[in-house]
């Protein structure tokens, strides 16, 4: 599997979840289940995952980023029910619009990114490694949001990679012997 096809993946069933939040009650969305210091609830975590997507591949890695513009908020502490669920997809939508422009402009996955661009001695990591760690950081959120859902009562849309990924069928071919498969 490859960044692109994952990321494919990702959008397709990140969609499937906004669109089943959509119909969930705004109290629901900001019902205070995690007792924590910067996550408090499901719109909480989607921000979360928005931002980090925003700041990792586009501060970060391409250093244009939307987390200071029409979207401005406070992403350490994001405190996201005194947003609307529609903002909040709408950033999701603009980061992944220019996410998917990336990753069709066949970058190089090889380069290395810096992680602290005003530190010398900063690591760095190949774009394709934070790009992974990235689509599972969304991955990992994903679950606790569809763990909350069930929290309140209801029962999640079903997010899995097998639900997106095309079946891969075997071939079939005829021969002498009759009917087989190209495995056979």
């Amino acid at each position: 599997m490859n960044v692109r096809e994952y990321y494919t993946y990702l959008a397709a069933a990140r969609e499937q979840l906004w669109n089943f939040l959509r119909a969930l009650p705004e109290a629901d969305l900001n019902a205070p289940l995690i007792d924590g210091d910067r996550f408090h609830n499901i719109k909480d975590l989607l921000l979360h995952v928005t931002d980090i997507e925003d700041h990792w591949v586009h501060v970060i890695a391409r250093g244009d980023g939307l987390e200071a513009s029409a979207f401005k908020h406070d992403w350490v502490r994001p405190q996201a029910e005194q947003y609307q669920l529609g903002w909040i997809t709408d950033y999701g939508k603009a980061v992944q619009q220019r996410t998917q422009a990336f990753l069709d402009g066949d970058p190089d996955l090889t380069v290395s990114v810096k992680l602290v661009q005003d530190d010398p001695a900063s690591a760095t990591v190949t774009l394709d490694q934070l790009l992974w760690y990235v689509m599972t950081h969304e991955v990992r959120h994903t679950a606790q949001i569809a763990l909350l859902i069930r929290q309140l009562g209801h029962t999640p849309p079903w997010l899995d990679y097998l639900r997106f990924a095309r079946p891969q069928t075997p071939e079939i071919v005829v021969d002498d012997e009759g009917l087989g498969t190209d495995e056979d």
